[in-house]
C-alpha cells in the first residue's frame, strides 16, 4: 500500500494512481483516494468530505468535456506530495488547457486528508493540443512553459 512515509518513488507512486483516478472521470473512484472527511480548495471552491467531492467532480466532469490530466510529481515529505499538473478540455467547442499546482496531506492509511489546488485555464485551440495527444510531456516538467 501507498502510505506514509512517503519515499520517492512512492510519493511518485501515489502520483500515478492520482492521475489515473482523475482519467478514469469516475467521481466515486476518484472519492475512494480521499478520507471521509477530506478538506479541499480547488480554485474558488472549498469541500468538506466524500459527497462534496464526488458532486463537485460530478458538475466538472458534466462541463469539461474531452477531459484529460498529466500530473507530474514535485516534492514530497513524510505525509505530503506536491505536483505540477495540466489539463486539456472543452466546453461546446472552445478547448483549454489547465496549468495548476497541489499540495496534498494523507493519513495514515494513504487516504488524502487535505488538498489545496491552484488552477489557471488558458483558451487553446484545438490544433495546439499536447496532452489528448499523448505528446511527451515529462519534457514540461522541467520548467519548460507551453502556452
Amino acid at each position: 500500500a501507498l502510505v506514509p512515509p512517503f519515499t520517492e518513488q512512492t510519493a511518485r507512486l501515489k502520483v500515478e494512481a492520482a492521475e489515473a483516478a482523475w482519467n478514469s472521470r469516475d467521481p466515486e473512484r476518484c472519492a475512494l483516494a480521499y478520507t471521509e472527511d477530506s478538506c479541499w480548495r480547488n480554485r474558488d471552491h472549498f469541500l468538506k468530505g466524500r459527497a462534496e467531492i464526488v458532486r463537485f467532480l460530478q458538475e466538472k466532469w458534466a462541463k469539461e468535456k474531452d477531459y484529460v490530466l498529466k500530473k507530474h510529481y514535485f516534492c514530497h515529505s513524510d505525509n505530503k506530495i506536491a505536483v505540477t499538473f495540466q489539463y486539456e478540455y472543452r466546453i461546446k467547442e472552445q478547448w483549454y488547457r489547465a496549468y495548476g499546482n497541489e499540495h496534498w496531506t494523507f493519513d495514515a492509511e494513504g487516504k488524502m486528508r487535505i488538498r489545496n489546488a491552484s488552477t489557471n485555464d488558458v483558451k487553446i485551440s484545438e490544433d495546439e493540443r499536447v496532452i489528448s495527444r499523448q505528446v511527451d510531456l515529462h519534457k514540461f516538467s522541467d520548467g519548460t512553459c507551453l502556452r
